[in-house]
């Protein structure tokens, strides 16, 4: 099939109207028509339609010049997240691990090319990093995506971790470890992530690395317990 090619069942204003709610982000929280028009590639007309029937159904409002999403579009992603068993399973473990070491503990899945973050616990304290469920990142740009994609290390495990220093850019440094179901498939990943000024690379694997695997053994040892057989769904978002 031509890579432009779609399937006969393909509803093409649909994916337009994805786009369309794709087009605002942290970057772009509102939106001018002309905008939404630039940023998914269609008519002025065309945006115009697809905003005012997101607006009909509540999900975008309007002042008369700039769109913006309203809080509506979180039932897109809540229907998703309901549906997962493993950040439930996950969240206490996360809490423990966050109360024991300070710092924000995150867990995130796989999505095709992507990480996406399905649960958090801030740490409390003002500067705590800021990662939102439901954030996407490319995951060769990021410890916990890196730690998925390896490959299982066999014997070994214990080496298994990525620890990516912060740069003077974002000065974060992130520490992750994947969690990988009965069949060694890495069925998500736990990231940790450390101002870098309060804490060295070397010191964020010597006292963090061991409270971090403490987690996912735990997290682990949940997972092989409602995952009965190897392989089986988990409800989870998986490699592509």
């Amino acid at each position: 099939m031509p890579v432009n090619a779609r399937a006969p069942h393909f509803v093409r204003s649909f994916e337009r109207g994805l786009a369309v709610i794709r087009a605002f982000d942290a970057e772009h929280p509102a939106r001018t028509l002309s905008e939404v028009a630039r940023a998914c590639d269609l008519t002025r007309a065309a945006a115009r339609r697809l905003l005012l029937t997101l607006a009909d159904l509540g999900y975008v409002h309007s002042d008369g010049r700039l769109f913006r999403l309203t809080p509506r579009v979180l039932e897109l992603g809540y229907a998703y997240l309901a549906g997962l068993d493993l950040p439930h399973l996950a969240t206490p473990h996360l809490e423990q691990l966050t109360s024991l070491v300070g710092e924000s503990a995150a867990l995130c899945v796989l999505d095709g090319e992507a990480v996406v973050c399905v649960a958090r616990v801030p740490a409390r304290r003002m500067m705590a990093a800021a990662v939102a469920v439901g954030a996407r990142f490319p995951a060769r740009g990021t410890a916990v995506g890196r730690a998925m994609l390896a490959e299982p290390p066999g014997a070994g495990r214990a080496q298994e971790y990525v620890l990516l220093d912060g740069d003077p850019e974002d000065g974060v440094t992130s520490l992750a470890a994947p969690v990988r179901d009965r069949s060694g498939r890495a069925a998500a990943g736990v990231s940790l992530a450390v101002h870098s000024g309060r804490m060295s690379a070397t010191t964020v694997r010597r006292d963090l690395l061991p409270r971090l695997r403490a987690a996912v053994a735990a997290i682990e040892a949940d997972l092989r317990i409602t995952d009965p057989a190897p392989g089986a769904p988990l409800g989870i978002a998986t490699r592509r």
